[in-house]
């Protein structure tokens, strides 16, 4: 997409603009998909500091999602697959679609606890779901592994 200088506040920033255009939403995609993976981990095998799978069985059944472990099952196939999905930008409207779904769902458990992420609130995966509605719309573009195939979702 061709630059209006007489749009921009400084004109000399142009082509640092145009030379980062391509690849600003790749970026973004990657990244959010990188933000998903370990949150997986931590879930599935308690890497990074995670309670584990076990402990988060436990935690799910106690907050209300029972059986805790299928509602759990699910939350790691969606952080892991889906953000390696979104990494790969692989099958990227559906790992998208998933992802928002699940940071719905997240809003409305977090909602009591407020807004802001510091105390426990949604405001992080309010972020993330707009992302993946970004996603959604857009899919994975042409740096992704969609881009590369004769169809996409």
């Amino acid at each position: 997409m061709a630059m209006n200088s007489n749009r921009h506040y400084i004109p000399a920033l142009e082509p640092l603009y145009a030379k980062f255009n391509d690849c600003a939403l790749p970026m973004l995609r990657i990244v959010t998909g990188l933000i998903l993976i370990p949150h997986g981990c931590q879930k599935a095998f308690g890497w990074f500091g995670g309670a584990g799978f076990a402990r988060f069985t436990q935690i799910f059944d106690s907050i209300g999602y029972k059986p805790g472990a299928v509602w759990l099952s699910i939350i790691i196939f969606v952080e892991l697959v889906g953000g390696l999905c979104l990494v790969l930008g692989l099958f990227t409207r559906v790992a998208a679609l998933l992802v928002g779904l699940f940071m719905v769902n997240a809003i409305w458990t977090l909602w009591a606890k407020g807004f802001f992420w510091t105390a426990g609130g949604w405001e992080y995966s309010l972020l993330i779901l707009a992302v993946s509605l970004v996603f959604m719309v857009r899919g994975g573009g042409s740096c992704s592994l969609d881009g590369k195939m004769s169809r996409e979702f």
